[in-house]
């Protein structure tokens, strides 16, 4: 028996599992990258823009600056060094306290507390510079910038919009729906409306009825073809963002390498390095994948589930495998529609008929989480109350011991191939990278 040991909040869970069933533990590739303190990385990328003047000959003094972070749910990202390089260099540059101001681009996710932005951003930052969050409901609170070519009023953040410059901070990982996180992302859906964000997130749908279907090319790793990123494209244009900063992290969250420069090219080459480092290709699919969404803050609420889902899937055999899922969700569902899908609705054709409907990302999170649960067995093993998930096809257990024995139970088989991913928030296994 092998011993395993996965991240769960902030603490870990171990387990043992016979060695001779795992195919292979699937964890991210050894990339040569440079071998610098963040900080160094950090401020090698904002000296070397990709695809974009250096910022001094962008910002000038007296300009006001809005710097857009993400939420604690990409605290991952590592924001609070970057951001605490980057003001330094907009100082350099001339620019005062006063003119700069932090907006977090929680999207439709909760809105941050103090704690939150202490985490973000640096408790000394938050004591120095305002900073506030995206009240994507507000309508008060938004401008339209303008329309898509699929006919999305882009309605973006009106404090970000009245800055001369807009700077967006964030990580590269692999996203279920856009294809990947970062760049473009941090304005829709970050600092957008809510109508904004879910005319967007509802192009994962056919034209049609329910039941007919997703498009094929939203999907992780996906930008070609996906009308979602295509849209997110636009809403960047709008928005006439100057500058990113954006991090791909390591497999201990600490930043491998950071992009600088133009919101498409340098969120471009970060994608690039992404695919190296947490594509993983696999020559087979597996009777069961035991995932770990990574601990705190990946595995902060089911919602967040998304990402590892998605990611595990790709190696899962479908119809008949199984997917283990080991995220503490210490913040339950993390979002009320969401939760809402849990409980209202029992298959998944009314979820569909309700969602194109009356569409919010929380429900199409939920619809996506209990729709992979219909073509894979599903068993997710968190601190929430199992009695919750009983109108899904979702399994919901305690412990991994308990999943297993689910699992050999389930296949009727005794001995599972099996791949071990302790990194499946970020590490994405297909059989065509």
């Amino acid at each position: 028996m092998a011993k395993y040991t996965f991240k769960y909040g902030n603490g870990t869970r171990e387990f043992e599992y016979p060695e001779e069933d795992v195919i292979k533990v699937l964890e991210p590739s050894v990339v040569e990258l440079p071998h610098k303190s963040e900080e160094e990385i950090i401020r090698d990328a904002i000296e070397n823009p990709i695809g974009s003047p250096k910022l001094e000959e962008i910002v000038k003094p007296g300009q006001s600056v809005c710097i857009v972070v993400p939420d604690v749910t990409r605290a991952w990202a590592r924001p609070a060094i970057i951001c605490h390089v980057l003001v330094e260099k907009l100082e350099k540059i001339g620019v005062k306290d006063e003119d700069i101001i932090f907006l977090s681009a929680v999207g439709t996710h909760r809105l941050q507390e103090e704690v939150d932005f202490e985490n973000l951003i640096g408790k000394d930052f938050c004591a120095r510079f305002k900073h506030i969050n995206n009240h994507a409901d507000n309508e008060d609170e938004f401008v339209v910038t303008g329309t898509s070519t699929r006919g999305n009023v882009m309605e973006c953040n009106k404090f970000a919009m009245e800055c001369d410059h807009r700077i967006l901070v964030g990580g590269i990982v692999f996203h279920f729906l856009a294809g990947f996180g970062g760049g473009r992302k941090t304005i829709l859906p970050g600092i957008s409306s809510r109508k904004t964000i879910n005319f967007n997130h509802k192009l994962y749908f056919k034209p049609g009825p329910a039941g007919s279907g997703a498009v094929e090319t939203c999907a992780n790793g996906v930008m070609e073809g996906n009308p979602v990123h295509e849209d997110m494209i636009e809403a960047a244009k709008f928005a006439k963002v100057s500058f990113i900063v954006n991090s791909v992290v390591d497999s201990s969250n600490k930043i491998a390498q950071c992009f600088a420069g133009d919101v498409f090219a340098a969120h471009k080459a970060g994608t690039d390095l992404v695919k190296k480092i947490d594509g993983v290709k696999i020559d087979q699919k597996a009777d069961l994948v035991i995932a770990s969404a990574c601990g705190y803050p990946k595995d902060i609420n089911y919602y967040q589930g998304v990402k590892p889902v998605f990611n595990a899937v790709g190696a899962i055999k479908p119809g008949e495998g199984v997917l283990i899922l080991v995220s503490q969700c210490s913040e339950g569902w993390g979002n009320p529609d969401t939760e809402k899908f849990a409980f209202e609705f029992d298959n998944m054709l009314d979820r569909e008929v309700f969602l194109r409907e009356n569409y919010g990302i929380g429900r199409y999170v939920g619809f996506r989480l209990f729709e992979v649960a219909t073509q894979i067995h599903y068993i997710l093993v968190s601190d929430m109350d199992p009695d919750q998930f009983v109108k899904t096809d979702v399994i919901a257990v305690k412990t991994i011991e308990e999943a297993i024995a689910k699992a050999k139970e389930i296949t009727g088989k005794d001995r599972l191939s099996t791949y071990i991913m302790p990194y499946a928030a970020n590490t994405m296994a297909s059989m065509d990278i």
